[in-house]
C-alpha cells in the first residue's frame, strides 16, 4: 500500500467500523424476513428462492440479460408488455456476473441484490450519520446533543429502512437495492462536496430506474444552491457574518446550499460542481434517447413503452379514484382507510423534513421520489415497492428512536422486524410485487 493510499484506506476502515452495528443490525433483519419467507414457503409447498429471483420483474431482468432487448409479450387485450421499460444496469451487472463465475443470471441477480442491498443501508447510515452525527448540521442545531455521537441515529435510519412492510423486496432480485445504494451513495457525495462521485453515481441511477430522475434533480438542485451561495458571497462578502438576514425569504437558496454540504461544497470547484451535474443526467438521458431510437418513436419512444405496460404519470387522479372506489362497499372501505392513512403518514413524514430543515438534496430526492409514485398511473399495489428508495422520509422517525434508551428501542424495533419479516412472506407467497 502507497502512502497516497493509506489514509484513504484508514479513513475506509474507519468509516466501515463505525457503520458495522448499522449493517449487522441490517443483517440480522433481512436474515429474519428471509427465514419467514423460507418457512412460510415451504408450509405451501413453494420455493421461497424462486419467489426471490425467478417471478415477476426479475424474470423480465433476467431475460434482459440473457437475450438483451427486443422481447416483449402481446397480451389479449392489446396491451404489449416490452422489456424496453426496464432499465439496463441490473442485467448488465447479471451478464457480467454470469460471464465470470458459474451463477444462472437469476443467481447473479440475487447476488447483486444481496450486495447492494449492503451498500445501501451503508449508504443510509452515512447520510444520517453526517446530517444528524455529533459533526453534522443536526449537531450544529442542537440535535447531535439529543441523538449523540456514537452513530444512534444512522442505526436507527437503517433499521427502519430494514423492517418496511415491504423490506423483502430489499433481498429479491429486484432494482430497489441497487438503485437504492447508488442514489444513497451520490447524495452523500453531494453533501460531502464530491461532486464527481456525486454525478458518476447519479448516472448509474439514471441507469437503473426511471426514478433516477430524483437523484439527477437533487445533485441538480444543490449544484445551483451552491452557485447562488458563492454569487451572494462575491457580491456580499459581509453577508456571512451576519446574525440574521434582513429577508427570511431572501437568501432561501444560499442557507440551502449551506446545509447542503457545509465546508465540502465551500471547497468543490465550480468546475467540479459543474462537471457533476453535467455527468448526473447522462445515464436516463441516454437510455431513454437510445429506446426512442430503437423504437423509431423518436424521444418520447419510451413513454409509449411504458404506455404499454399501463405506466403513465397522471398527477395521481387514477390513484385517488381508486382509492374513492374502495368506499363505495364494505368491507373494501376498510383497504380504502388504510390507503388513505398510509398517503396520510407519507405527506406528514415529507412535512416534517422539511420543518426539520434536511439539506436540500435529500428534500429534492424524496420529494421528487414520493411524487412520481403517488402520482403515477402504474398498478396501485406496486406503490409501496416505489417508495422504498425514500429513505430521507424515515429520518424523523430514526431520530425519535435514537432518543429512546436502547432496550426500548432494541423492543420496538425487533417487534416491528418480526410483523415485517411474516408480512413480507405472505405479501410473497400471496399476490406479491407486480
Amino acid at each position: 500500500m502507497t502512502d497516497l493510499e493509506t489514509p484513504v484506506a484508514r479513513r475506509g476502515s474507519a468509516a466501515l467500523r463505525r457503520a458495522a452495528p448499522a449493517l449487522l443490525g441490517y443483517a440480522a433483519v433481512r436474515a429474519l424476513g428471509l427465514l419467514a419467507l423460507a418457512g412460510w414457503s415451504a408450509a405451501r409447498d413453494k420455493s421461497a428462492y424462486t419467489l426471490l429471483t425467478a417471478r415477476w420483474d426479475a424474470l423480465w431482468y433476467t431475460r434482459v440479460a440473457e437475450l438483451g432487448y427486443g422481447y416483449e409479450v402481446r397480451l389479449p387485450n392489446g396491451d404489449v408488455h416490452s422489456n424496453l421499460a426496464f432499465f439496463p444496469l441490473l442485467p448488465w451487472l447479471e451478464r457480467l456476473l454470469h460471464a465470470v463465475t458459474p451463477l444462472s443470471y437469476a443467481d447473479a441477480g440475487f447476488v447483486v441484490s444481496l450486495l447492494a442491498s449492503l451498500a445501501a443501508a451503508w449508504g443510509i447510515f452515512a447520510i444520517a450519520d453526517h446530517v444528524y452525527g455529533q459533526k453534522g448540521e443536526g449537531a450544529k442545531r442542537g440535535l447531535g446533543r439529543v441523538v449523540g455521537g456514537d452513530g444512534r441515529a444512522g442505526v436507527c435510519a437503517v433499521l427502519l429502512w430494514a423492517v418496511l412492510p415491504v423490506g423483502i423486496v430489499q433481498s429479491m432480485a429486484y432494482s430497489e437495492s441497487l438503485f437504492t445504494a447508488l442514489a444513497a451513495w451520490s447524495l452523500y457525495a453531494v453533501l460531502t462536496g464530491r461532486w464527481l462521485t456525486a454525478g458518476s453515481l447519479a448516472l448509474l441511477a439514471g441507469l437503473t430506474r426511471p426514478v433516477g430522475l430524483a437523484v439527477v434533480a437533487a445533485v441538480w438542485a444543490a449544484g445551483i444552491a451552491s452557485f447562488v451561495r458563492a454569487r451572494d458571497r462575491d457580491l456580499a462578502p459581509s453577508v456571512r457574518y451576519r446574525s440574521a438576514a434582513p429577508d427570511p425569504g431572501a437568501h432561501a437558496l444560499s442557507r440551502a446550499a449551506s446545509s447542503s454540504g457545509g465546508a465540502g461544497i465551500e471547497g468543490a470547484s465550480a468546475g467540479r460542481r459543474a462537471l457533476g451535474m453535467l455527468l448526473a443526467p447522462l445515464g436516463a438521458a441516454g437510455y431513454v434517447l437510445w429506446v426512442g431510437h430503437h423504437t423509431g418513436k423518436g424521444p418520447l419512444g419510451y413513454l409509449d413503452v411504458q404506455a404499454g405496460w399501463r405506466n403513465g404519470f397522471d398527477g395521481g387522479y387514477a390513484f385517488a379514484r381508486f382509492v374513492a372506489e374502495k368506499f363505495t362497499s364494505f368491507p373494501s372501505a376498510l383497504a380504502g382507510l388504510g390507503l388513505v392513512v398510509g398517503v396520510g403518514l407519507v405527506v406528514w413524514l415529507y412535512v416534517v423534513c422539511v420543518r426539520q430543515r434536511q439539506p436540500l438534496p435529500l428534500l429534492v430526492y424524496a420529494g421528487v421520489v414520493t411524487a412520481l409514485a403517488l402520482c403515477a398511473s402504474s398498478y396501485f399495489g406496486s406503490k409501496p415497492r416505489l417508495l422504498l428508495p425514500a429513505f430521507p422520509l424515515l429520518l424523523p422517525l430514526a431520530l425519535a428512536l435514537a432518543r429512546l434508551r436502547t432496550a426500548a428501542a432494541a423492543l420496538v424495533v425487533g417487534g416491528v422486524a418480526a410483523a415485517s419479516a411474516v408480512y413480507g412472506a405472505f405479501w410473497l407467497n400471496g399476490s406479491g410485487p407486480p
